[in-house]
């Protein structure tokens, strides 16, 4: 018999090295027991999870093709979720919603029925003028009461009212722009979609509602008259509404009287008379205009006088002054004071809009 190692009937005939001699070329080092299908559970295993002798292994390349795969997917949905959101975004693009942001604008001039009041000094028209209660400066169009819209919060809104107060000063109140010597202070606080609009309006100015200076700022005609009193009259209100989920519109109207005097030194002591303009604008934000501080102006109305019907108010305002007297004016007797709508495309300024004197 042979040895308990051995088979039954003796080691078979030629196999006198063993039977590991058969096998001695397979080398089981670590990367072929990761390779192998079949894993041994441990004793613990099979003890604690009744499991069979062997569970059978993912391959680790499948397991990256898979992860693969989900990635994949999942940037194929973000990029159709964008896409969608892109088309579908119920605000539209900016450029959509500025299509029609471009400026309308309307310049009534108002003439008097007879000789424009004037005195020595500014003080004593504004006391005798419709203009004797008014404020002095922006103080004159207050900050109304100011709360949050349905997609715009109260700190937008207020950022809103103060760009539009911002631009009020800059484009009624500034001497500087007042005189014609500037245009800066009001370009700056402009969109830039609005820039060549107001660009054009500056350099080629047009009677076509669409491109006079007046539309956008005040400025007197420097050989005509200046400023007799740097402290303008203001009287005027501010209103903010939410005018769909992406803009605030916030619309301004207000009353400036400014005293002026000629301009000609042939004048010893020449005597001053009121300029009475009054005008209605609309301004449109969204959140990029808030952010950076700038507006659009889409409506602008002015009425302005005393001034000739026959004078031409597309490039600056050249007054009558005190003594100085009109044509016959428009068919409408308009009061700056009390009607922010003009009538016609020239006016007779109301004798209750004069200084009484």
């Amino acid at each position: 018999m042979g040895g308990p190692g051995e088979p039954p009937e003796g080691t078979p005939e030629g196999s006198s090295s063993g039977a590991e001699d058969e096998y001695r070329s397979v080398v089981f080092d670590e990367s072929f027991v990761r390779a192998a299908r079949l894993q041994e559970y441990s004793a613990h295993e099979r003890m604690t999870d009744h499991a069979p002798a062997v569970r059978r292994r993912v391959p680790r390349h499948r397991l990256l093709t898979r992860q693969a795969l989900a990635l994949v997917v999942l940037l194929a949905i973000a990029f159709g979720t964008a896409l969608y959101m892109g088309v579908r975004h119920p605000y539209g693009s900016p450029q959509a919603r500025r299509s029609d942001d471009s400026l309308r604008m309307t310049v009534v001039p108002l003439a008097p029925r007879g000789a424009v009041p004037g005195a020595a000094d500014a003080r004593t028209l504004f006391e005798h003028s419709p203009a004797a209660g008014f404020e002095t400066g922006i103080k004159g169009i207050p900050l109304p009461a100011l709360r949050a819209t349905a997609h715009f919060s109260e700190s937008q809104v207020t950022a809103a009212v103060a760009i539009v107060r911002n631009y009020l000063t800059s484009s009624s109140l500034d001497p500087a722009v007042l005189a014609g010597r500037a245009i800066r202070p009001v370009r700056a606080l402009l969109d830039a979609d609005q820039l060549g609009q107001f660009d054009r309006s500056v350099n080629r100015p047009a009677p076509d509602g669409r491109h006079a200076p007046i539309g956008w700022l005040i400025r007197f005609d420097p050989a005509r008259a200046v400023l007799a009193d740097d402290q303008v009259r203001v009287l005027g209100t501010l209103r903010a509404v939410e005018s769909d989920p992406a803009t605030l519109e916030v619309t301004a109207d207000g009353t400036f009287v400014y005293a002026l005097r000629p301009r000609s030194a042939a004048h010893v002591s020449p005597q001053v008379s009121l300029f009475t303009v009054r005008r209605a604008l609309t301004f449109r934000f969204d959140s990029d205009n808030l952010r950076v501080g700038q507006t659009r102006l889409v409506s602008s109305s002015t009425q302005a006088g005393p001034l000739s019907c026959a004078e031409d108010t597309t490039v600056r305002l050249r007054p009558l002054l005190a003594g100085q007297t009109a044509g016959p004016g428009g068919p409408a007797v308009t009061d700056p004071y009390t009607a922010a709508t003009p009538t016609a495309l020239c006016g007779t300024l109301s004798d209750a809009a004069q200084p009484k004197v």
